[in-house]
């Protein structure tokens, strides 16, 4: 039996590491503050122009995970605490930063009654409280199907709900552990149902072994649903005991599949290799916005 070759990493899968004065402070804020940063934790290949620009995502809810999906780099087991301190934490550490807008995601922690839910409510809470103008997205899990978890997040009215499906529906179930295909779609169209006026948002990871189609079919899975905001980047293997890289996807395919998702109606798409859920959040905002208020002038026209 003969195995295929590992695909060789492209010239345009290099990054420019750049660890300067900013970089170090939000560093140093995040160790003070003893928090954590999907940054680091999931080793995404933009914490350093990220971390330059000062921007970064909060993890909470502690750094081990109680899912261990194939793709993702971060510690699993079994968490023995809760620190309801956190949410004051993180919005002393925003604060700080003096952030415009802030992204807050977790660990999935189903050892939690909520999943964490009212974790995610009462950091929302605490940024705003100190921040009253910086806008706030949130990158829940699924809470196992919990509709009274999402309620909780729902109800402190983040500027953003982010949920990621991950892949297409018949990769789902070899990438992702517990989580569901159909059940992260429900999610997203139960967050739409309880606040219409809340912009929802989900990410696909290309280079797990997708066709072309399938991507579309999962462009069109989410709008079914009303996402308005999809983010495409390039798998990348954390270590030799996760999923392999099956293909690297060229830019020009991430540049077409970005205009394909405008086509079907996304407010914005964010798809290029390095490109994760959170990065340039921001400015994903402003995007989606003048789109949206864009489509509606036309509308009345």
């Amino acid at each position: 039996m003969t195995t295929s070759a590992k695909p060789r990493k492209p010239e345009w899968l290099k990054i420019k590491l750049t660890t300067g004065e900013p970089y170090q402070e939000l560093k140093q804020v995040m160790r003070s503050k003893t928090l954590h940063t999907v940054c680091e934790e999931a080793r995404c290949p933009n914490i350093y122009e990220c971390w330059a620009n000062r921007t970064a995502t909060f993890m909470i809810l502690g750094d081990i995970c109680t899912r261990a999906c194939r793709f993702c780099a971060v510690k699993t087991g079994l968490p023995t605490e809760l620190d309801l301190q956190e949410p004051e934490r993180v919005a002393e550490a925003a604060e700080q930063m003096g952030l415009k807008h802030c992204v807050v995601t977790s660990v999935a922690r189903d050892d939690l009654k909520d999943g964490g839910a009212s974790i995610f409510a009462a950091t929302v809470k605490a940024i705003r409280k100190r921040l009253p103008f910086c806008s706030v997205e949130v990158l829940i899990p699924d809470f196992l199907g919990n509709s009274d978890s999402l309620q909780t997040v729902m109800d402190v009215n983040p500027d953003i709900l982010n949920h990621n499906i991950e892949t297409v529906a018949r990769l789902s179930n070899r990438v992702r552990a517990k989580a569901k295909y159909p059940r992260s779609l429900e999610l997203l169209r139960r967050a739409k149902e309880m606040k219409p006026d809340i912009p929802t948002k989900s990410s696909i990871m290309l280079g797990l072994g997708e066709t072309y189609e399938e991507i579309l079919q999962a462009m069109d899975d989410l709008r079914a649903v009303d996402c308005n905001i999809l983010t495409l980047g390039q798998y990348l293997q954390p270590s030799s005991s996760h999923l392999d890289v099956f293909r690297y996807v060229h830019p020009d395919e991430f540049a077409a599949l970005k205009e394909e998702g405008l086509k079907r109606g996304f407010s914005h798409v964010e798809s290029a290799p390095f490109v994760r859920s959170s990065y340039h959040a921001h400015e994903q905002v402003k995007s989606a916005e003048a789109r949206t208020n864009s489509v509606r002038e036309e509308s009345l026209t």
